[in-house]
């Protein structure tokens, strides 16, 4: 359905967006940051980050924001409405204790991967990862899994909408490799990645379709990357994964 502009609440709008500006990388935020980062002019940007620290989102120090664990409000209830999460759970713990590595669901949110679901065996990644942690779908094993299931014409718009960072020096980040990548994944059906969305990073992931064939996610393992080339780990991890994902698609709606 088709919303009148009219009918939308421009505030609101753009007390999202400053919202999203705090991630990872950028856990905290002058005003002039969060302009930048918004395209909101500092004015805006202000009033924004002020009201949000006034109801409890935000907290100020005087010239930096940080959020507060009050923000997480509004994405756990999205999560514990959500059925896959639920689903998915008790595979990923099996999986986990069957491999001895840590396995994750993420779903597909424009140009980045969200967690909904994570076993979590041990840490290998310099960030917690959890449910409702996020990562560019370009670089990483769950994101080109989910990609490669668009159409091109829409892939290449997302890309370019946002930018490609290196992350590290194995990082494919031209978007005709890129589309490279993701033909080479829809043709044998699962995603592999070597130290591309993080040094010492390896992850082997394969596609979460429902019972109509439909790709609304993605599993994956994540292990510290070792001598052993990387052919081995896809021969070691893969007939887990591809078990686990054909036991999903029975059951998911």
């Amino acid at each position: 359905m088709a919303i009148k502009q009219n009918d939308m609440m421009g505030g609101l709008a753009k007390g999202l967006r400053v919202i999203e500006a705090f991630t990872a990388e950028t856990p905290r935020l002058s005003i002039s940051q969060t302009a930048d980062i918004t395209g909101l002019d500092r004015a805006t940007a202000r009033r924004c980050l002020l009201t949000l620290a006034e109801h409890g989102y935000c907290a100020y120090d005087g010239k930096f924001f940080t959020v507060t664990p009050r923000v997480l409000r509004l994405g756990t209830g999205c999560l514990a409405s959500m059925p896959l999460p639920r689903i998915v759970q008790p595979w990923l713990d099996q999986l986990s204790e069957k491999i001895g590595q840590s396995t994750s669901v993420a779903i597909l949110d424009d140009a980045e991967i969200v967690y909904v679901a994570r076993a979590a065996q041990r840490r290998v990644m310099s960030i917690a990862l959890m449910p409702g942690s996020r990562l560019p779908a370009y670089c990483t094993s769950l994101g080109r899994v989910m990609l490669a299931a668009l159409a091109e014409h829409h892939v290449r718009d997302m890309l370019a909408g946002h930018p490609l960072q290196a992350r590290t020096l194995r990082t494919v980040n031209d978007v005709d490799a890129i589309m490279a990548e993701l033909e080479l994944v829809r043709k044998q059906g699962y995603a592999a990645v070597d130290q591309e969305v993080e040094q010492g990073l390896r992850s082997v992931a394969v596609p979460l379709k429902n019972a109509r064939g439909v790709v609304i996610g993605a599993l994956n393992t994540g292990l510290a990357a070792s001598p052993e080339p990387m052919v081995e780990v896809i021969e070691t991890y893969l007939p887990s994964l591809l078990q686990v994902s054909r036991e999903l698609q029975g059951v998911l709606a």
